[in-house]
């Protein structure tokens, strides 16, 4: 007890240390750790965050730079896109959702530019406060465990936000969370010099992000660990064939559980012609047919029987796109920020598919500003994810790369960005790995 006393005492101080030479400092580790609570306290940190970093107005040279203005220029084109949305009552709702990625850059351009060290204090912050989280979650699982006796507490989220009965809510969303705690593991696997405990923290949180299940930030955080292994860490050029073996060998026990099997088959396995299985069972229902990424692509109507996986049913939310890209003039405006729901009820009658799904987002960023802010907000997304990309290369921060290409991989399935959450992380991290970069000009 005396060692954890003594443990946060140090860190308080160390808060007020930096908090004295920037005063934002507190407000956005606060608003960092806070990510995974309620979105009314993520709002309201956001504004306490931006806020403090006003006492800044006139004392410091403000930082201009590409980083912050291709974000900036995303959301003020979200705006405007009001003037032409399908659905202005949902474009106008969506609008102050949207708001980080206007005032976290404008945030950073005003606040001392920080450190490498204060950037590494922020990280050491976050990763300790993820780490928490999955403490608590394991725990909480756990007595669910013994009081429901079902292994499904310890995966995934709940089938709806009414029920929390998987390992995080469904609000927080498992593959969103996944996506916290793989920047906290990086933050500890990627140490040359680990502790016991530190080791033990990142086999704790890769083992979480397992769990959690999300097949493809799974196959991204071990993709990211073999690349860290081999090329940028200082034993990159010895054992490579070893430690290959191992991380194999590690992979497919992972795959080989019961539950992550189950979720990584039904995907794999749906890239035929025709469904593997017509008559599986889905929610306790017996003659669901489990739709294939061919009959998504290709089939002229559905059934309410019909249940598609995650990639088929990404797969027939990109055709659907195709035939907007077709039947409507979208490619300049789009239908106006979150207001394609309307054309997607419209698909989901003329396919005849069991009612809900056409109440479901695109799950795909880069699909998801094309339809719904055209070729400018597609080209705005894609530069803000070169430039962020490039620089994590340049600089070649390991967690800074990690972080890239999470995100490039997270977008291809999740409309992240959409998310209220999804947005504040994305700008917090965006800007605080890139808060050095060049292509400044420096005003008074």
């Amino acid at each position: 007890m005396s060692n954890i006393y003594s443990f946060l005492n140090n860190v308080w101080k160390e808060l007020l240390k930096e908090n004295k030479q920037n005063k934002a400092f507190i407000p956005f580790v606060i608003l960092l750790v806070t990510l995974p609570i309620s979105i009314a306290a993520n709002n309201i940190l956001l504004g306490v965050f931006f806020i403090t970093t006003l006492l800044y107005i006139g004392k410091n040279k403000m930082n201009f730079s590409l980083v912050y203005l291709f974000p900036i220029l995303l959301f003020l084109w979200m705006g405007v896109s009001y003037f032409w949305s399908i659905d202005v009552k949902r474009t106008l709702s969506a609008i102050p959702k949207e708001i980080a990625l206007i005032l976290v850059p404008i945030a950073f351009m005003i606040i001392p530019t920080l450190t490498k060290e204060q950037k590494d204090k922020i990280l050491k912050y976050y990763s300790y406060a993820m780490l928490v989280y999955v403490v608590f979650f394991l725990i909480r699982a756990f007595f669910r465990f013994l009081v429901t006796n079902q292994t499904s507490v310890f995966f995934y989220h709940g089938p709806d936000n009414d029920t929390d009965t998987g390992l995080v809510p469904r609000l927080l969303n498992a593959i969103h969370f996944s996506v916290y705690v793989a920047i906290a593991f990086f933050y500890f696997f990627i140490k040359e010099h680990k502790t016991k405990w530190e080791q033990v923290f990142s086999l704790l949180l890769f083992a979480f992000v397992i769990l959690l299940s999300s097949k493809n930030i799974i196959l991204i955080v071990v993709l990211l660990i073999l690349i860290q292994v081999f090329f940028y860490s200082k034993i990159a050029n010895r054992l490579r064939l070893r430690n290959l073996t191992i991380m194999l060998l590690v992979l497919g026990t992972i795959l080989s559980f019961g539950k992550i099997k189950e979720r990584f088959l039904i995907e794999f396995t749906s890239n035929s012609e025709k469904s593997l299985s017509h008559n599986v069972k889905v929610n306790n229902e017996v003659g669901v047919n489990n739709i294939s990424i061919y009959e998504a692509w290709n089939n002229e109507k559905f059934t309410h029987n019909d249940f598609f996986p995650g990639t088929s049913f990404r797969v027939y939310q990109f055709r659907m796109f195709t035939d907007f890209m077709e039947e409507e003039p979208i490619f300049w405006k789009g239908f106006g920020l979150n207001a394609s729901l309307i054309k997607l009820l419209e698909k989901e009658k003329q396919y005849n598919l069991y009612p809900g799904y056409g109440s479901f987002n695109f799950h795909n960023q880069y699909v998801q500003n094309f339809a719904e802010l055209g070729v400018v907000g597609f080209v705005l997304l894609i530069l803000i994810l070169l430039l962020n990309t490039k620089i994590a290369f340049n600089s070649k921060d390991f967690l800074h790369i990690a972080f890239s290409i999470l995100m490039i991989s997270l977008f291809l399935t999740e409309s992240f960005l959409w998310r209220q959450r999804g947005v504040i992380f994305f700008m917090a991290f965006y800007c605080l790995f890139n808060v050095s970069a060049q292509f400044k000009i420096d005003r008074k």
